[in-house]
């Protein structure tokens, strides 16, 4: 079997945040027509779908601070998100029990590897500076 290079794996975390972007636009779809699922609607589709185009900025960040700060914004919005799927899963504002459960083990996944390539960026950072 083949290993994997850094560009695919780029690649497949693109895919993976722009596929739950999408996943989301579903769910806001069909949460209730209310004025709290109105709102709810609205703040999750803000932060549910800014995750993507983030990554995209970082890689093409000009500093490793930059790059960390724009993946931090990624993570920051992940875990609005999270928040925001974990309301509308308890107060039941849509029918799609299950697409909601299914958005939030993703959303924690994506969380996760954010919370990781933040520390392995950190890491890099200081052993670069040790090394300078």
């Amino acid at each position: 079997m083949q290993e994997e290079s850094d560009k695919d794996k780029k690649y497949d975390l693109e895919k993976r945040l722009i596929d739950f972007a999408v996943r989301i636009m579903d769910l806001v779809e069909t949460i209730e027509n209310t004025r709290a699922g109105n709102h709810i609607a609205g703040q999750l589709i803000r932060c549910g779908t800014s995750p993507a185009p983030n990554y995209g900025e970082a890689q093409s960040a000009e500093s490793r601070n930059d790059f960390i700060h724009k993946i931090k914004i990624v993570l920051k919005e992940l875990r609005e998100t999270k928040i925001w799927l974990q309301i509308i899963h308890r107060k039941r504002i849509t029918k799609s029990g299950s697409q909601t459960e299914s958005l939030i083990v993703e959303c924690d996944e994506l969380i996760s590897i954010f919370v990781a390539s933040i520390k392995t960026a950190e890491k890099n950072k200081r052993s670069t500076k040790r090394k300078a």
